[in-house]
C-alpha cells in the first residue's frame, strides 16, 4: 500500500497564491517607505515642516513607482480601494479573491510599519495624531477619487504600463494639493495607526479617512465608467 499523495495545488490556487504575497509584501513596503521617510525627514529636518513633507513626499512617490514596477506583473493593488474597484470594474476578479487581497494588503500595512518602526528604533504603540475635519475629510474624497480614476482610465484604454510612474506621480502631488497629504489607501491608513511618527494617525481619525475613501473610490468608479463605459478587452 502506498503513501497517500498530498493534493497539489490548483492552477487556481497557485496565482490566487502568488497574488496574496505580492499584495502583503507590495503594501508591507509601501507603509515602510511612508512611515520611514517620515521618521527620516523628522530626524534630518526638525525645525521645517515643509522641507520634512517634501522629503517624506518624493521618497513615497518613487517608492510607490518601484513597487507598482516589481509587483505589477503578479499583483500590485496595494489598496483595498483599487482591488474593490477592480470588483466591479475588472471582469477577472472575484469576491474570494478580492477577500484574500484585501486581507493580505491590510496584513502587509500592519507589518510595514511595525518594520519601520524597528529600523529606526522607535517604540511600537499606537499613533496620536488626530487628522479628521471636515476638510480633510474632502481631501481624503476627493484624492481616492482620483486616484482610482486615474488608475482604470489607463487600463480600459490599454495603457497599463503607464500606471506605475502615473500613480507616483499622482501620490506625490497629491501630498502636496490636498489638505490630507492623500493617504488614499484604506491599508495604508490602517498601518499608520501603528506608528506614534510624522505619519502616524489616531485611530479615530483612521475610521474617518477610510470612510472618506470609500466613498472616494465609489466616485471614482462612476467617473470612470463615465468617461470609458467600455474597457479593452
Amino acid at each position: 500500500m502506498t503513501a497517500p499523495r498530498l493534493a497539489e495545488p490548483s492552477d487556481a490556487e497557485a496565482p490566487l497564491r502568488r497574488g496574496a504575497v505580492a499584495e502583503f509584501l507590495g503594501t508591507g513596503l509601501l507603509v515602510a517607505v511612508i512611515v520611514g521617510s517620515g521618521i527620516a525627514a523628522a530626524r534630518l529636518s526638525p525645525y521645517d515642516q515643509g522641507l520634512q513633507l517634501l522629503e517624506s513626499s518624493v521618497a513615497t512617490a518613487l517608492g510607490l513607482f518601484a513597487i507598482i514596477a516589481l509587483f505589477g506583473p503578479i499583483s500590485a493593488h496595494i489598496n483595498p480601494v483599487i482591488t474593490l474597484a477592480a470588483l466591479v470594474l475588472g471582469p477577472r476578479w472575484s469576491p474570494a479573491r478580492s477577500a484574500v487581497t484585501v486581507v493580505s494588503q491590510c496584513a502587509g500595512a500592519v507589518g510595514g510599519a511595525l518594520l519601520a518602526n524597528a529600523m529606526f528604533g522607535v517604540a511600537q504603540g499606537v499613533a496620536t495624531t488626530a487628522r479628521a475635519s471636515a476638510e480633510t475629510i474632502l481631501a481624503e474624497i476627493v484624492a481616492t477619487a482620483g486616484l482610482v480614476l486615474l488608475v482604470f482610465v489607463l487600463v480600459r484604454t490599454g495603457r497599463a504600463g503607464l500606471v506605475a510612474p502615473a500613480v507616483g506621480a499622482y501620490i506625490g502631488a497629491a501630498y502636496w494639493f490636498t489638505s490630507s497629504t492623500s493617504f488614499a489607501n484604506p491599508a495604508v491608513t490602517l498601518g499608520r495607526v501603528f506608528s506614534d511618527t510624522f505619519a502616524g494617525i489616531e485611530p479615530g481619525s483612521a475610521v474617518a479617512f477610510v470612510t472618506a475613501q470609500l466613498v472616494g473610490g465609489a466616485v471614482g468608479v462612476l467617473l470612470t465608467l463615465l468617461l470609458v463605459p467600455k474597457g479593452r478587452p
